[in-house]
């Protein structure tokens, strides 16, 4: 299987890991979830306005250029979305969220692993661009899991979250403004199957080692890294881990710790 082929299997089967938590909501469609100010209905809302723009993206780069111009920084208009969304019925939402990533997937579908996808920032290679799609559902799947109480056990498909996550590496200082990191890093996790995902060149001094899913989870700030199983050797691991952001825009408010 080629890349894109596997990546966009990965990324049916999160959308479907995603649905699954949906799927028997009643009247939880309104529960706050530990994304400060968004309920449940945001995440799908969020989820389903940005699949929209991946096919614009995708299918329109001109036009998806042009939009962008004066329209200002991600974070001062993701949550005006939200609020805009939150008149549509919980079914509405749910159809929307499927139509839209169904249609996104399609897209995809017509991408060579190199092409590449304007988005808001630099343009995007095709692969890195279905990656971070299935990085945003499994984010966001994470924390109407939080919302919910519900624990979803740990798939391979974190495999892509933390690649996506160690290669954002240099990102997470530049949106604070902080020189590129000099020093080499290196993560050595351990995937849900026992098996030891590595990235980064074999000798450096700095690694990051522990469960895939804290890394993750860290990655994406769903959780304080005090409250990970995670273990740094060497400040440049710890320093990077301490600001890590998978994810584009400015610095995220991150998680509060849940341990002493």
């Amino acid at each position: 299987m080629d890349l894109m082929a596997g990546l966009i299997d990965d990324l049916r089967a999160e959308t479907a890991s995603f649905e699954a938590l949906l799927r028997p909501l009643r009247d939880d469609w309104e529960r706050p979830t530990p994304a400060e100010g968004w309920a449940i209905r945001d995440q799908v809302s969020h989820l389903a306005w940005f699949d929209d723009a991946a096919v614009r993206a995708v299918t329109d780069p001109d036009g998806h250029r042009a939009a962008l111009v004066g329209h200002g920084p991600v974070d001062r208009w993701v949550d005006d979305l939200v609020l805009e969304a939150r008149g549509r019925a919980p079914a509405d939402l749910l159809a929307w969220f499927r139509t839209a990533r169904a249609r996104s997937i399609e897209v995809f579908t017509t991408l060579g692993a190199r092409d590449r996808v304007p988005w808001y920032g630099p343009d995007m290679s095709a692969a890195s661009f279905v990656t971070a799609r299935l990085m945003e559902t499994w984010a966001h799947g994470q924390d109407v899991a939080d919302a919910l109480g519900v624990t979803r056990p740990p798939t391979a498909r974190l495999r892509h979250v933390a690649s996506i996550g160690f290669r954002a590496r240099p990102y997470s200082f530049a949106v604070r403004g902080l020189p590129p990191p000099a020093e080499p890093v290196r993560a050595e996790l351990t995937m849900p199957d026992g098996a030891t995902w590595t990235a980064g060149p074999d000798d450096a001094e700095s690694v990051v080692r522990g469960p895939v899913l804290d890394f993750c989870l860290a990655v994406t700030q769903r959780i304080h890294l005090s409250d990970t199983a995670l273990a740094m050797t060497g400040d440049p691991a710890r320093e990077w881990m301490e600001i890590a952001q998978a994810f584009a825009g400015p610095p995220g408010r991150g998680r509060a710790p849940v341990s002493g």
